[in-house]
């Protein structure tokens, strides 16, 4: 039975409040009230999620004032709004959840670990917003729930109503604003699910370093001897394929601590790309796709209901949200002892960078901080050549401090726990972008593998002329062929022009950090002229 709650206290009168209901109701509310709701042939929530169908990263703001302002990283990741403007998009948000006839609310927490985690309340509207927030916060039990108290941060969700443009930084119908000082975060004209996730993950990004607590945007699997796996890589570079693997258990597939402790998770739920799911390449996360799920913006067959992954009519951001213990070897609770292997991964769509490399403290550092996978450009007319992307630490876009406190607390928990640190490349292999091929999932599961037997380690490299770090040369299960990328090229002249032009981008991008790292960190970065 859900537990009656009162929203008086934030100015909220709605009496029909529904607080942390299951998902069989969310179910019926979900396909009584909403027009695209509808029940997927293997039982998931199928919905969408309007005319945003991704994150808003440039109407996000944050609450300039003086107990936090100094701690952030101000500019085009976190942008001011003042405390005034905070407020009346505050104002705006519920009186617009105050005309509603019911409203939603999910209270768990943020991180697996009771001395760090903190309470979270979800104040919203869509059934939908409910039922993935109750799948991606850790869902308290009875007894915890009744104990709940008041919570830590607030989020309100009235992302059905817009913002009003006239406002003061407001540049867009959109504004996703958060305020560390009044412990809560609104959301207006948007209605994607993942506002309110990422919103949760901000926060820790900004009050875990605050407490000594490396907050991390990776996935994290461990072995049956416990020994434990980071995965840090951006969209598209398989960090929750990869870590989802049947021989290892799962502790979580995008968000992560770092203690004292060990590690902890943060979500008590996963968030795939659905795109090109199937149970061949990816069955633990085809798996989990049945009652309880919410598949985001998804195509289906209207007799059938059955789900067409390949389609991306509505967008290629297609998404499925359910609870960890839908992954049948997920490790309840999810934490784990310090890591024994922190792994970079890139979609190297220039086709330059080795399907694996041995990385030194310093170059750990390097690619931590730089952040780099490639994709092909736009979608326009004859635009094919590969496009950089630089994200510090693997998520600029939830990153609070500047990206060198996240990388001196890795690089501090790497040498005091003696961890090794990777750098695959799950991107193009034997030319660029319309030469090139994918590298296989197999060699790239193959080369985990051989990671975590501790082979690797053991392997003959050999020094990459250009980038400077140790390229292995034999990998079980791996044709030898393929780890030195040059080989693969049928033309050398061309790969060493596209290794130089990616050592540019490189350091270029690494520019605007190198006056916060030590001469160690920076002379770890790729050579413009070949060795």
């Amino acid at each position: 039975m859900a537990t009656p709650i009162s929203l008086e206290k934030y100015g909220i009168h709605v009496t029909d409040v529904r607080r942390n209901v299951v998902p069989a109701v969310l179910y019926e509310d979900a396909i009584r009230s909403d027009p695209t709701a509808a029940i997927a042939r293997s039982g998931a929530l199928m919905i969408t999620s309007g005319e945003k169908t991704g994150r808003s990263p440039k109407d996000k703001r944050i609450t300039n004032n003086p107990e936090s302002s100094e701690n952030i990283w101000w500019g085009p990741i976190n942008m001011q709004i003042d405390e005034h403007t905070f407020e009346i998009n505050r104002e705006r948000a519920r009186d617009y959840l105050n005309t509603r006839n019911c409203l939603y609310v999910v209270d768990g927490f943020a991180g697996w670990d009771p001395k760090y985690r903190i309470k979270v309340r979800i104040i919203c509207e869509r059934a939908y917003h409910a039922l993935f927030m109750h799948n991606m916060l850790i869902r308290p039990s009875d007894a915890e729930l009744a104990d709940f108290g008041e919570p830590d941060y607030v989020i309100y969700n009235a992302g059905m109503f817009p913002a009003n443009r006239h406002t003061t930084y407001m540049s867009s119908k959109t504004s996703v604003d958060l305020s560390f000082e009044d412990q809560e975060m609104v959301i207006l004209g948007t209605q994607y699910a993942g506002e309110m996730k990422k919103g949760v993950f901000t926060v820790m990004h900004y009050i875990m370093p605050l407490t000594g607590v490396l907050s991390m945007h990776c996935s994290a699997n461990e072995g049956d001897d416990g020994n434990v796996s980071l995965f840090f890589g951006l969209s598209g570079t398989g960090k929750t394929t990869l870590s989802a693997d049947p021989n290892r258990k799962l502790i979580g597939d995008d968000e992560h601590c770092w203690s004292a402790d060990g590690i902890f998770n943060i979500e008590g739920g996963c968030y795939a790309k659905a795109i090109d799911l199937s149970a061949e390449k990816e069955p633990e996360i085809y798996n989990a796709i049945r009652f309880g799920t919410v598949l985001e913006n998804v195509v289906y067959d209207d007799y059938t209901h059955a789900v067409d992954f390949g389609d991306t009519t509505i967008t290629q951001n297609t998404r499925a949200s359910y609870p960890i213990e839908y992954i049948d070897n997920a490790k309840i609770p999810c934490v784990g002892t310090h890591p024994d292997n922190i792994i970079f991964l890139a979609y190297d769509a220039f086709g330059v960078l080795p399907p694996v490399s041995k990385l030194t403290p310093a170059q750990a550092m390097y690619h931590f901080i730089s952040g780099y996978t490639a994709k092909v450009a736009g979608t326009e007319m004859g635009v094919d050549e590969p496009e950089a992307t630089f994200s510090a630490c693997f998520g600029a876009a939830f990153l609070v401090w500047h990206p060198n406190k996240y990388a001196t607390m890795l690089a501090e928990k790497m040498e005091q726990h003696g961890a090794h640190a990777w750098l695959i490349n799950t991107g193009l292999t034997g030319g660029a972008y319309g030469t090139g091929e994918r590298m296989s999932l197999k060699h790239t599961r193959a080369i985990i593998d051989a990671i975590h037997d501790g082979s690797l380690a053991e392997a003959p490299t050999t020094r990459d002329s250009v980038f400077g770090f140790e390229v292995p040369t034999e990998c079980s299960n791996v044709p030898s062929e393929i780890l030195i990328p040059r080989n693969t090229w049928e033309d050398k002249n061309a790969y060493d022009e596209a290794a130089r032009k990616l050592a540019e981008l490189f350091s270029e991008n690494f520019e605007k950090y190198a006056a916060g790292c030590t001469p160690e960190i920076v002379e770890a970065g790729p050579r413009l002229e070949p060795a």
